[in-house]
């Protein structure tokens, strides 16, 4: 097996570990699912590290570990923690099998969308590319289809999750500087939208979306 068809094969699972993010209730087993997902986008950048003979992504891979996989996780676990895992039976706007139907055609759009593309460095790792933008995708259907504000969250770590692998695909000796801007804003990102859910949900007692449509100061 080539570097690249392991990357494709792994880019594949992103998409599984996405899906299930999305599905399970609370966000306990969601954040565990989520720094999952983070290890196997930590083994992309191994893997392309590998076949491109790139030490910037050596870097990249352990930022994205301890930032991706322990960090961000560990913040929404604590959380759970604090709210005492409230809004866990919450379900989602969108039933489970319309989701993945979403899903699928996401995948299937930017495949498509892909094949245009005209870049060297892409050429071997289009099946990748065209799912780190379809995990974008499934970030924002995330983050639309959730009625608990928590797992909204997620929706954007999907999205930064994809982000950050399109760039690697695109760019693997893009200098290390530019992954640490990236993650260290994804995990600040976190710790506000997690204080904010903390403290609407001390205020509120409730973290449905739909509860909360009515802002007042």
């Amino acid at each position: 097996m080539s570097g690249y068809t392991l990357v494709n094969i792994l880019g594949g699972l992103l998409i599984v570990t996405s899906m299930v993010v999305l599905m399970v209730k609370g966000a306990k087993p969601a954040a565990i699912c989520y720094g999952l997902q983070s290890c196997v986008l930590v083994g992309i950048f191994l893997a392309l590290a590998a076949v491109t003979d790139s030490e910037e992504l050596l870097k990249w891979a352990g930022s994205a570990f301890v930032t991706k996989a322990l960090i961000v996780p560990g913040i929404i676990i604590f959380l759970s923690y604090k709210i005492k895992d409230a809004g866990s039976t919450l379900a989602p706007r969108v039933s489970g099998p319309f989701l993945f139907v979403i899903a699928a055609i996401e995948v299937g759009v930017c495949l498509a969308v892909v094949q245009a593309f005209d870049v060297p460095t892409a050429q071997e790792v289009k099946p990748a590319l065209a799912i780190s933008l379809a995990h974008f995708l499934i970030g924002m259907t995330c983050i639309v289809s959730q009625r608990n504000i928590v797992k909204q969250i997620f929706g954007y770590c999907l999205m930064e999750n994809g982000s950050h692998l399109t760039l690697a695909l695109l760019a693997p000796n893009a200098p290390e500087l530019v992954e640490i801007g990236i993650s260290t804003d994804a995990f600040i990102a976190v710790i506000i939208m997690a204080v904010a859910c903390y403290r609407v949900y001390k205020v509120a007692h409730t973290l449905n979306a739909e509860d909360l449509m009515e802002l007042k100061g």
